[in-house]
């Protein structure tokens, strides 16, 4: 049964599915919708054009679905979307979106957020993403998933990280970081490739041996970046599963507007 603490004050225009907790004043607004079996905790804020899913976990004081930081801002009807099985703890902020980068912040499912952590408008966050206390997400952000933040990374606007990337603690992210690197640092700087992270979600050896290649070429040949794109075609055929992986460098690295993290 859907359970909603005497104080908390939810609008009646506001959707709330079976099985749903709010905790004490907890404020939900009109526009906000709410899946099955979610949970909120006490002393959070949630408003906004904001769609949460099923079975999230959302800890005590959170802002959700706030304005963006966004002096041009002016009240259109912009979003927030958050999938399914989330962990948010206290503290976090995320806004919806602005005109000016489509409309829509949105966090995927599966991730593992952690305390004081910053999404801001027209973020777009992946699945299966661990990203640890205090950790800034500038507006127009992009984390692919499997990614790992450290604690108190700070996110560039508009920078990109790709899937199972990992940035270390303390780090400065200003330029994009490359699907599978793992950078650190202030200014950031690559320090390989996160393998750790790769074998536990199943990737073989062989398979972790051509991302190897792939990071030496980006990285230690001291090739041009143009140069090093083009040899990396030359990986092509190892397997099916590594010439996707291919794929995924080569298409992260071809929109990279902001320059990569080297």
């Amino acid at each position: 049964m859907t359970q909603i603490h005497p104080s908390a004050l939810v609008d009646p225009g506001a959707r709330i599915g079976e099985g749903v907790s709010i905790g004490a004043f907890t404020s939900i607004g009109p526009h906000v919708e709410i899946g099955e079996g979610t949970s909120i905790g006490a002393h959070c804020v949630i408003e906004g054009r904001t769609r949460i899913g099923r079975d999230n976990r959302i800890f005590q004081f959170n802002s959700i679905g706030a304005i963006p930081q966004d002096k041009k801002y002016a009240g259109e009807p912009c979003e927030l979307h958050i999938g399914d099985r989330n962990t948010i703890r206290e503290f976090c902020t995320f806004n919806i979106g602005s005109p000016g980068g489509g409309g829509l912040t949105r966090l995927g499912s599966d991730n593992w957020i952690m305390a004081y952590v910053h999404a801001a408008h027209d973020c777009q966050v992946g699945d299966h993403t661990i990203i640890a206390n205090a950790t800034q997400l500038g507006g127009h952000v992009h984390v692919g998933d499997w990614v790992v933040l450290g604690g108190l990374t700070g996110v560039h606007q508009f920078v990109r990280i790709g899937a199972h990337a990992m940035a270390g603690f303390q780090t400065r992210l200003s330029q994009d970081l490359p699907p599978f690197v793992n950078a650190t640092g202030n200014p950031a700087q690559a320090q390989g490739i996160n393998s750790e992270g790769l074998r536990r979600r199943g990737f073989d050896a062989d398979r972790i041996t051509v991302i190897k290649r792939m990071y030496r070429m980006l990285y230690r040949q001291s090739m041009s970046l143009g140069d090093a794109k083009h040899s990396l075609q030359g990986l092509r055929g190892a397997s099916v599963a590594s010439d996707a992986d291919l794929d995924l460098m080569l298409s992260f690295l071809d929109t990279a507007e902001r320059g990569i993290v080297r």
